[in-house]
């Protein structure tokens, strides 16, 4: 072969191999802008529906803790107040299932942004309300509005992100609800004290505003999944009658008397209503529920343990404020102070949690979270009027660990337990069992408070209010303590980060 055609046949066979080489270069550098845009615009997915769950957390914990400030300024009385905080919770109850049955039909974006842009527009309503009958109407339309909040975001951050991140991305989103109920009391403390009741509502619309044109533009525009079915009316309206007695009859049963023709025409109506919605479910070829998701061992473990964990902590929440106001004679200020150490202890545990069950699944920490919840209820109701303060906090620190551990875990488990098509379905159970878990909570405790302070001598000595609250803490232990049982049920590999709801490709999301 002729020396002087080395060269050429060198730089010949470079051709195809520098050709090659560049392309290389070229599709990695493609893949690597695509999943660091992927990744900016999962971030902003995020951050758009923290500030959702931000501030509808925000809201719910300001009004509670202004009702007597605005019972005072509509001249009304304590009996219809509550009203405001009741049609809410009510309300919001009862339509959680359907509007996350209606992401999986409709598409989780346009139920979630329209349902911001109403709780925007019916929060300003509930500013300029020039009645407390008004302000109660404009609440339930404000319930509307969160439900479709609370019903699709789980469903949007599922989607949105690839199943080993799902813990964290829900730790984080937990993150914000804690962060909410910290901040609210004081931040509305001083809204109120500085320009009056009516800015707790006024500052939703500003805050409302942003995070709908984030959602506008970051959230991905899902393709509905059951796009072909129909919406099942029928078992939303028997769910939303069923579910709206049942704990209307439980808010209600301390007030009104548990052996009362009310109560008791509310709990068996309650009881009929929902018998009927579980068999037309069993029957309906498109149910609004669809109940062979409890077939999952995970899911129904997941949803019982959320549901009991609700039911503690909402009795702690409920007991605690009786024994620090009226057995300790603090004053609101103080109080609300003390209470915090709870949902901060939550708020630094949840992401951190969450990231964890990442990598080693989610039985091991929904366990070790609900046997913490259990043990720091244990600790807070040793109560008599002379328990220091270091106490109290130290048990609040206690519970906030514990469910700060258990939530993100456990939320991630229920998501990834159901497939893609039934995301929405998996997030209004995920919601409704909250609600349902704070109305048992606190109609659990005012039952225990009440029974205890009947039977007691001296039913307003400190002493009696002390022994009341401890004995309602030891049931709310013993509860968290059959929420162990349940956590350890899943599978021992339920690591909760399932393929089933792994994000789309590429080409079957836009954003818009």
């Amino acid at each position: 072969m002729p020396v002087g055609r080395c060269p050429k046949q060198r730089s010949e066979a470079t051709v195809p191999l520098q050709r090659g080489t560049h392309g290389l270069l070229e599709r990695t550098m493609a893949d690597s802008t695509t999943h660091s845009s992927a990744r900016a615009s999962g971030t902003w997915v995020l951050i758009a529906v923290g500030v959702g769950t931000f501030m509808s957390a925000l809201d719910g914990s300001v009004v509670n803790a202004i009702l007597p400030v605005m019972r005072e300024a509509l001249h009304t009385d304590v009996a219809t107040i509550e009203w405001v905080v009741t049609v809410y919770l009510l309300s919001v109850s009862g339509l959680l299932l359907g509007f996350g049955r209606l992401g999986d039909v409709r598409g989780h974006k346009g139920v979630y942004v329209l349902g911001f842009g109403g709780f925007v527009i019916s929060s300003a309503l509930c500013g300029m309300a020039p009645g407390v009958h008004a302000l109660i109407a404009f609440r339930a339309l404000q319930a509307v509005g969160a439900a479709m909040l609370f019903a699709n975001s789980p469903a949007i951050l599922t989607k949105s992100f690839p199943a080993e991140k799902r813990g964290r991305v829900l730790g984080l989103q937990a993150m914000m609800t804690y962060l909410g109920l910290t901040v609210g009391p004081s931040l509305g403390g001083w809204l109120t004290q500085t320009f009056g009741w009516r800015s707790i509502f006024y500052i939703n619309v500003p805050v409302g505003i942003v995070a709908v044109a984030l959602s506008l533009r970051f959230v991905p525009r899902d393709v509905p999944a059951e796009a072909g079915e129909s919406f099942d009316w029928t078992g939303a309206v028997l769910f939303l009658a069923g579910l709206v007695a049942l704990l209307l009859g439980l808010n209600q049963g301390h007030a009104w008397g548990w052996g009362s023709p009310a109560i008791v025409a509310l709990l068996a109506g309650a009881a009929v209503l929902l018998a009927i919605f579980v068999a037309v479910e069993r029957r309906v070829r498109a149910p609004m529920l669809d109940l062979s998701l409890f077939r999952h061992a995970t899911f129904s473990a997941a949803t019982a343990s959320a549901l009991l964990n609700y039911i503690c902590i909402y009795s702690l929440v409920f007991l605690l404020p009786f024994y620090l106001l009226q057995a300790r004679s603090m004053n609101p200020a103080q109080a609300g102070l003390l209470l915090t150490a709870q949902p901060l202890v939550m708020m630094v545990a949840a992401p951190l949690s969450g990231a964890l069950s990442d990598r080693i699944g989610s039985r091991w920490p929904a366990i070790v979270g609900m046997t913490v919840l259990s043990a720091g209820l244990l600790l807070e109701s040793f109560l008599s009027p002379q328990t220091s303060l270091t106490h109290i906090a130290l048990g609040l620190a206690v519970c906030g660990l514990g469910t700060g551990v258990f939530i993100a875990p456990n939320n991630s488990a229920l998501m990834g337990a159901a497939p893609r098509h039934r995301q929405g379905i998996a997030s209004g159970v995920l919601a409704t069992a909250r609600n349902v878990g704070m109305v048992l909570g606190v109609g659990l405790a005012g039952a225990i408070l009440t029974t205890m302070l009947t039977g007691h001598s001296e039913p307003d000595s400190a002493e009696a209010l002390s022994l009341a609250v401890s004995r309602g803490l030891q049931v709310a232990a013993g509860v968290a303590a059959v929420g162990v049982l349940f956590a350890a049920i899943r599978g021992r590999n339920a690591a909760g980060n399932s393929p089933a709801a792994a994000p789309p490709h590429a080409s079957s999301t836009s954003h818009g």
